[in-house]
């Protein structure tokens, strides 16, 4: 992995800019990624997140409601298609449309840290970016090896986008976005995680656009002007449906702003800077970012993969309640009746995120809270999925579910969260003690990782296996045969590689 010297004429524009903005933009335009794990790791996750947005537009009426033209009817010759379905659109709403569908269900992979987050809700932007550029024939962007310090980044005359420019974009918006996670705490201060999304995504679809450096760094500056998003949408008591659609807006809106810049708009060189005025003066409490190391391949390599449709720091906690049904079962325990309480050992982020008590109103609220998780996982037996957090799930209404609920108890346990935080475990651990009501307390059942996660030898395969159901619900058999040997093919054209995921007319 190498970082090619930036010429002197970007040095130039650079030094008026922020550092961290500067860092961002050498990154996305210097760095070549000769590491093999992170290629095929930037596979899996482009499949895993192809698969969500198929299985979110065969499955969900809500999402289907907000996808397509903005103008019914309207179809944009040479436009980016809308994974799953027959549209075609202008890149700003196909962008909006496949974040949304990559990333409703929470089924999505996901990252961890000062500051939680999805890296693949980039890949609305990029997906939908590549594909309208491809299409249209305009020519790739050269490798970083084809390119001289010297003369810049200019574009080049190759054939059309290539699956090896997605994963590039792709695995450089996943740096981004991780490394800004792993110190840098939003949710502190009120801001959802998505900003991370649109910063991520501004930077890679800029490149991909064919801007310079200069414009790069002005789009990327643009970011932190906006007006960024509050996290009460995904936090009681106003949890709700715009967690899902959430990553999406943060993908239209990157490539809103790199299609202003390209069109001659200005960046704002001191915009986290600047005294009073700046963002780290009026949004961040004074605070600068932190990034942990130099950008490279790391976050690709680490990212979580959820096998199951919940939010992410509550998997371990339905694993454990699988085990404990096992349990129930041989000893004749009726989790209806017997329980009188439950304890979960956890780490500080799901206690945050995901500790609630009261009524849930809605699907976004239901997949959101811990005590939902557990208690439907104990009294179905099996898996939850997203059927389970519908409002016409039996489940929603269940009063025996509700009961169980509000028996559940979350205390932090600080060694789990010291745990989540370690580089090399980065572990979401939830420990479930059960206590019934004749006084016998069960032996805790603690639940460390599962697949999906970096460590586990079983990630690769349940991927797998994951992306296959998701697509027999809307292609066959031979049909998924074909896409996952697409996948392979490094040189396949972006527009090809999508109509494999869409909808024939």
């Amino acid at each position: 992995m190498v970082m090619e010297t930036p010429s002197p004429e970007e040095n130039h524009v650079s030094q008026k800019y922020d550092k961290v903005l500067q860092q961002i933009v050498d990154y996305v335009f210097h760095y070549k990624i000769d590491n093999e794990k992170a290629w095929k790791r930037a596979k899996l996750a482009l499949l895993d997140a192809l698969g969500c947005a198929v299985a979110t537009a065969a499955s969900n009426e809500d999402c289907r409601k907000m996808i397509g033209p903005v103008v019914e009817g309207t179809t944009v010759p040479n436009g980016a298609r809308v994974l799953g379905s027959n549209f075609e659109l202008d890149p700003t709403k196909a962008a909006f449309d496949n974040g949304l569908l990559i990333r409703y269900l929470d089924h999505n992979d996901a990252f961890i840290g000062a500051e939680w987050g999805h890296p693949s809700d980039n890949l609305g932007a990029i997906i939908s970016v590549m594909d309208w550029l491809s299409r249209k024939g305009i020519p790739q962007r050269p490798r970083l090896s084809d390119l001289s310090s010297k003369t810049g980044i200019e574009p080049s005359t190759t054939p059309p986008y290539t699956l090896r420019i997605l994963l590039t974009a792709q695995i450089k918006a996943y740096e981004i976005q991780g490394c800004f996670q792993i110190r840098n705490s939003f949710n502190k201060v009120g801001l959802d995680h998505v900003i991370l999304v649109k910063l991520a995504s501004t930077a890679v679809v800029s490149w991909l656009m064919g801007l310079d450096y200069a414009q790069t760094l002005a789009a990327v500056s643009q970011v932190w002007q906006d007006g960024n998003p509050l996290r009460t949408y995904r936090q009681a008591p106003n949890t709700s449906p715009r967690k899902g659609w959430a990553a999406g807006d943060a993908c239209m809106r990157a490539v809103h702003l790199a299609l202003l810049t390209r069109a001659g708009q200005p960046g704002a060189p001191s915009v986290l800077t600047a005294p009073k005025w700046g963002f780290y003066a009026t949004t961040f409490r004074g605070s600068e970012f932190s990034l942990p190391q130099p950008f490279g391949t790391w976050v690709i390599e680490n990212v979580y993969f959820k096998i199951v449709a919940a939010e992410a720091h509550g998997i371990t906690a339905i694993y454990a309640a699988l085990q404990l049904c096992r349990i129930f079962a041989d000893s004749g325990i009726n989790p209806r009746k017997d329980i009188a309480r439950i304890d979960i050992r956890t780490h500080s982020a799901a206690k945050t995120i995901i500790d609630k008590s009261g009524p849930l109103n809605n699907y976004a609220d239901r997949d959101h809270c811990m005590q939902y998780l557990v208690a439907v996982a104990l009294l179905k037996g099996s898996i939850i999925t997203p059927e389970d957090y519908k409002d016409d799930s039996p489940w929603a209404s269940d009063t025996d579910v509700s009961e169980l609920c509000s028996k559940i108890v979350l205390s932090e346990d600080e060694s789990f969260t010291l745990e989540y935080n370690d580089p090399s475990k980065r572990q979401m651990t939830n420990g479930l003690t059960v206590t019934l009501k004749n006084g016998k307390v069960l032996d805790e059942i603690v639940v460390h990782h599962i697949a999906g996660h970096p460590l586990s030898a079983e990630t690769e395969a349940e991927v797998i296996s994951k992306f296959k159901r998701h697509m027999s619900s809307m292609f066959e058999e031979f049909h998924v045969r074909a896409a996952l040997e697409a996948i392979e093919d490094d040189d396949i054209a972006v527009h090809d590689l999508v109509d494999l995921f869409v909808m024939r007319k």
